[in-house]
C-alpha cells in the first residue's frame, strides 16, 4: 500500500466519540455511566456507594476542614510524641509531665495525639501548670479514646491529615521514648525539615539512653556511607534535661521571628 493511500485510510476512519464526566473524558468503549445529577440523584439498593474513593475524597476534605477549623486559633505549640504503653509510675511517664508543664509555663500550647501514656503525661503536665492541652486522636481497629487531660481533642479517620494537623501548628517535635508510630512521625518530620517541604523547626529526642543507639545507627550506616549528609544529622537534637528542650525550642522560635520580619517596610 502506498503512503498516499494509508494516509486515506487512516483519514477515513470515523473518530471516536468522546464523552465527558466534568474534567473527564472518554473515548472508544469506555463508559462513563450516569451522569453527576443522575448518580446523586437516583435512588439506591444499597450503601456500598459510599465506601468509594470518590466518596472518601469528601470526608478526607470534611476532615481537613473541621481540622483547620479547630486549630486556626491555637496558640503557638509543640507536639510530643512518645509511647501509649508508658505505665503511669514510669519516669518516662514523669519526663513527659514535667516537659507539658514546662512548655506551658513558656507559653506554648502543647500537642499529642491523645492517647494514654506518654502522650496522657504530656497533656496532664500541660493541663496542670494552665496550659493548653490538645490531642489529636485516630481511628484505630482496638479502642482508644483521647485521655482525660486534653482540652481541645479532634478525632481523625485518616493518618495523612492528622499528621498534616502536627506539622501545619507545631513549631518543633519531642520525641519521648516511643515506638512505631512515634519513629513515624520522627522519620517523616526529618524528611519534609531536609527536603524543605517545610520550614525547619527543631526535632528533638529525649532521652539519651534510648535514642542512642538509633542516633549511632543513623552516624555509622547513613551518614557513613553517603546517605545522608553530615548536615542532616544536625537536625536532632538529643538531651534528657527539660530545660534544655525549652530552650532550644525558644531559640528557634526567635530565628524564625526574625527571619519573618525580613523583607517588610520596617526593616527596609
Amino acid at each position: 500500500m502506498s503512503t498516499d493511500a494509508a494516509d486515506h485510510e487512516v483519514a477515513s476512519k470515523p473518530k471516536s466519540t468522546a464523552k465527558f464526566r466534568g474534567p473527564i473524558m472518554f473515548r472508544r468503549d469506555r463508559k462513563p455511566g450516569g451522569t453527576a445529577d443522575r448518580n446523586l440523584l437516583d435512588q439506591r439498593g444499597d450503601s456500598d456507594w459510599v465506601h468509594t474513593d470518590p466518596w472518601r475524597v469528601l470526608r478526607i476534605q470534611a476532615e481537613f476542614v473541621e481540622g483547620f477549623g479547630a486549630l486556626a486559633e491555637v496558640p503557638r505549640a509543640v507536639t510530643v510524641f512518645g509511647s501509649a504503653r508508658t505505665p503511669i509510675d514510669h519516669p518516662e511517664y514523669q519526663a513527659g509531665m514535667a516537659i507539658g508543664g514546662a512548655l506551658a509555663r513558656a507559653g506554648f500550647a502543647v500537642i499529642t495525639g491523645g492517647g494514654p501514656g506518654a502522650m496522657e503525661a504530656a497533656n496532664r503536665g500541660a493541663c496542670e501548670a494552665g496550659g493548653y492541652s490538645i490531642g489529636l486522636g485516630i481511628e484505630l481497629p482496638f479502642e482508644q479514646s483521647l485521655n482525660e487531660w486534653v482540652d481541645l481533642g479532634i478525632n481523625f479517620r485518616y493518618f495523612f491529615v492528622r499528621k498534616t494537623m502536627f506539622v501545619k501548628y507545631s513549631e518543633a517535635f519531642i520525641c519521648l521514648p516511643g515506638g512505631f508510630g512515634t519513629l513515624d512521625e520522627l522519620f517523616e518530620a526529618l524528611t519534609l525539615v531536609q527536603t524543605r517541604k517545610i520550614t525547619r523547626f527543631p526535632i528533638i529526642l529525649f532521652g539519651t539512653k534510648y535514642w542512642s543507639g538509633l542516633v549511632d545507627w543513623l552516624r555509622g550506616s547513613l551518614q557513613g556511607s553517603g546517605k545522608v549528609a553530615p548536615a542532616d544529622l544536625d537536625l536532632i537534637h538529643v538531651t534528657d534535661h527539660v530545660d534544655e528542650v525549652v530552650e532550644i525550642i525558644m531559640r528557634a522560635a526567635a530565628e524564625r521571628s526574625d527571619i519573618d520580619t525580613l523583607g517588610t517596610e520596617d526593616k527596609w
